[in-house]
């Protein structure tokens, strides 16, 4: 079968070498899925993965005559856009979440000091979440099973730690599967510096990884156990149910608020600001949704403001759930989620759980042929 795959490559190779710009898109297409996960983790970004994608496969389509099938095509689209992603990490300071900005709120942080509105800050650089549904697609047959955790926010997030050529090394080694020698010829290094980049970057990731995480086991998806707390989750925030969102939290939880410089360390810390501002303050009203991203349970969630005749898209809520309890929320702001195509209020579409996720999709796939016909132009 990979024999058979391999053959025809080759031929859509040739033809492709030769001027055809459909056989080119065509075969560059197999490999956007990915491209895009792969630059979204040396980048942090799925704006910025988006973009580097069809960049780099501008960039092959451009130099396709230097190709002489000495690797396979997929190897030679990944040195690309290693290259593409490593130059843009030169000019571009790293992602980063609220844990590497400010200090925690904490149990003993004076009420005196919280505030209505966060202190938001748009300008800052903020790791960004990845929609699930352009991950499950069905890979080229070359393509090597990546587990679960290498798209988990946590590991994402760590990797943002690391200087951009160890993030590489990383990558290329743990994730995409290249040898040592595969890597230092990329790089133009020597195999011994592979090794101790390498064994640095997983030092590193060691330290910066939270207790338990990434809890998710590879290549497995979202548990039983976990889209149950989502559902009580969910529940809990249309409800206005405060007790129950606190009940649900590990003792250890942490919640921050992206693009707000903002963290709660701490089941109490949580529980004293869900009785400052629960979810049904001033008159608000919820509707939540669960979505795919980072391979984690994920909701959408909706606000109505009192007085107001629509729900609006605030966000995300993305969790990290160990044992049945949630260690971990990540609240990312609508703005930070434009990669998930969701509807902005919920008046324009038929709101169901399995409605919302089918018209999502449905989205996909004209940017991707927009995508396909920039290569042959």
């Amino acid at each position: 079968m990979l024999a058979d795959h391999g053959e025809e490559e080759a031929a859509v190779l040739a033809a492709a070498r030769a001027g055809d710009h459909a056989a080119f898109a065509a075969l560059s297409e197999r490999y956007r899925r990915l491209l895009r996960a792969h630059c979204y983790r040396m980048l942090g970004s799925f704006d910025e993965a988006e973009d580097m994608v069809q960049e780099v496969l501008l960039r092959a389509w451009r130099g396709r005559e230097g190709f002489q099938g000495r690797s396979l095509f997929r190897t030679w689209l990944y040195c690309i856009a290693t290259n593409a992603c490593l130059n843009a990490l030169e000019r571009a300071p790293p992602r980063v979440l609220p844990q590497d900005l400010a200090p925690p709120v904490t149990a003993s942080t004076p009420a005196s000091q919280a505030r209505s509105t966060p202190p938001w800050a748009p300008e800052v650089p903020w790791l960004q979440p990845f929609p699930d549904d352009l991950l499950d697609a069905e890979p080229p047959a070359d393509a090597v099973v990546e587990a679960r955790e290498t798209i988990a926010l946590a590991f994402l997030a760590a990797l943002q730690h690391l200087p951009p050529r160890q993030r590489a090394v990383l990558i290329l080694s743990d994730v995409v599967g290249w040898s040592a020698a595969e890597v230092a010829e990329l790089l133009e290094l020597t195999v011994p510096s592979v090794t101790s980049a390498l064994q640095r970057a997983r030092s590193t990731l060691r330290a910066r990884f939270p207790a338990g995480a990434p809890d998710p086991s590879a290549g497995a998806p979202v548990t039983g156990r976990e889209r149950a707390a989502l559902k009580v989750f969910m529940d809990a925030w249309e409800q206005g149910d405060a007790a129950e969102l606190t009940r649900l939290l590990r003792e250890d939880a942490r919640w921050a608020m992206p693009p707000a410089p903002l963290w709660f360390d701490g089941r109490a810390a949580i529980a004293n600001m869900l009785a400052l501002f629960p979810p049904r303050w001033q008159g608000r009203e919820f509707r939540m949704a669960p979505v795919g991203a980072n391979r984690q349970p994920a909701a959408a969630a909706y606000l109505r403001r009192q007085g107001e005749a629509v729900f609006r898209l605030s966000g995300i809520h993305l969790l990290r759930v160990s044992d049945g309890q949630i260690a971990e929320i990540t609240t990312f702001s609508a703005e930070l989620c434009a990669g998930f195509r969701l509807p902005p209020t919920l008046t324009d579409w038929f709101f169901t759980a399995s409605g919302l996720r089918d018209r999502t999709a449905e989205r996909r796939p004209e940017h991707h042929r927009t995508a396909a016909a920039n290569i042959s132009n």
